[in-house]
């Protein structure tokens, strides 16, 4: 399996980049005490977002439950007329994930399952439904040209499908395993939620009365966070996934992914609570035939200091990678870092080893 890995350490300060089921941070235990978590779903969306706002020719992907009405609009524009076209989108939608009744109920047309799909895959799909239904409008069965229509498009504008990965469960020839691998990021050290208690003003509240509007608490942490990326190569390069895209495209994918992955960062609370800060080490490997592996073990025993934890982190990544190099024959054909590289030659070097 030939690799690019990312081992990243960044610092966030007061910040709630992650949410549970009750609005906290979210946490793990980790070398027996409590860390700061982000979900590596959480990640991956931001990641995803900067991809398709960097590149979006080539990251169009979309994931969701609304797939009927885009398809019976590329139906339409195909030559088939409603209801003919809304009919046929409902039953291949049905297909791919199971039309929600309830929602249609209420005049929502919704499959019950996110569904990932590029344009070019809705394209080709309405393409060749609507030559069959425009010569048979009473024609069934088909579902069986769905996989081989979406194939035909071959994600050429879908980056973010391949490296993303995509479940089908009525149709297991459209899964596609994802080129991307990615860990929940961990603190380095110990970190316990807090809680902010807040109080608003009611601005039209006589002058007399005394007392807030309302008041609140919320929880917040903060936490330099381990974190990991990697992306399969070989993967990426195959016939289902990016096989089609010239060498020149797939390089410009990669290369958009590594900037996503190294500087997206979740969103959540972004406007009371605004985290958004850089990496402040990053390890960039790329190996050429070896499998993915993490460096969260440098943090095993979580880092204690008093002058901050991104020195003493970065130095304990640092020792335990070189551990792992001289005890396992670890021997990556790259190592670069940031920032003793810039972000811009990080990603060239890296790149002169995509094929």
């Amino acid at each position: 399996m030939k690799l690019i890995e990312l081992h990243i350490l960044q610092s966030f300060p007061v910040s709630c980049l992650n949410r549970d089921d009750v609005g906290a941070p979210k946490t793990a235990t980790f070398g027996g005490v409590t860390r700061a978590r982000i979900s590596s779903q959480c990640l991956k969306r931001a990641i995803r977002e900067l991809a398709q706002e960097t590149s979006p020719k080539l990251f169009a992907g979309n994931r969701s439950r609304l797939i009927i009405t885009p398809l019976a609009d590329a139906l339409k524009q195909h030559g088939v007329t409603d209801p003919k076209a809304t009919e046929v989108a409902k039953q291949v939608g049905n297909y791919l994930a199971t039309a929600d009744e309830a929602a249609a109920k209420k005049g929502s047309l919704k499959v019950k399952t996110l569904m990932f799909l590029s344009p070019a895959e809705v394209e080709a799909l309405a393409k060749v439904l609507a030559e069959i239904v425009k010569k048979d409008p009473k024609a069934k069965d088909l579902e069986k040209v769905v996989a081989k229509a979406c194939k035909a498009a071959a994600l050429k504008d879908a980056a973010d499908i391949a490296i993303f990965g995509r479940m089908v469960a009525s149709d297991h020839s459209l899964t596609l395993e994802g080129a991307g691998l990615f860990s929940h990021a961990l603190s380095t050290h110990r970190a316990d939620n807090d809680i902010d208690f807040f109080s608003a003003v009611d601005d039209l509240q006589a002058k007399e009365e005394a007392g807030a509007g309302m008041t609140g608490t919320l929880e917040f942490t903060s936490a330099t966070y381990y974190r990991y990326a990697a992306l399969n190569l070989d993967l990426l390069a195959d016939a289902a996934h990016l096989g089609a895209l010239a060498p020149a495209e797939r390089k410009e994918v990669v290369e958009t992914f590594l900037r996503a992955a190294i500087l997206a960062v979740p969103g959540a609370r972004k406007n009371s609570m605004n985290a958004h800060t850089l990496p402040c080490h990053v390890l960039g490997l790329v190996k050429d035939k070896d499998q993915p592996l993490q460096l969260i073990n440098a943090f095993e025993k979580p880092v204690a200091s008093k002058d901050g934890f991104l020195d003493p982190s970065i130095a304990a990544l640092k020792e335990h990678h070189a551990q792992l190099k001289k005890t396992w024959g670890i021997k990556p054909v790259l190592e670069k870092s940031i920032p003793d590289t810039d972000l811009d030659t990080f990603c060239k070097e890296i790149l002169t080893y995509v094929g």
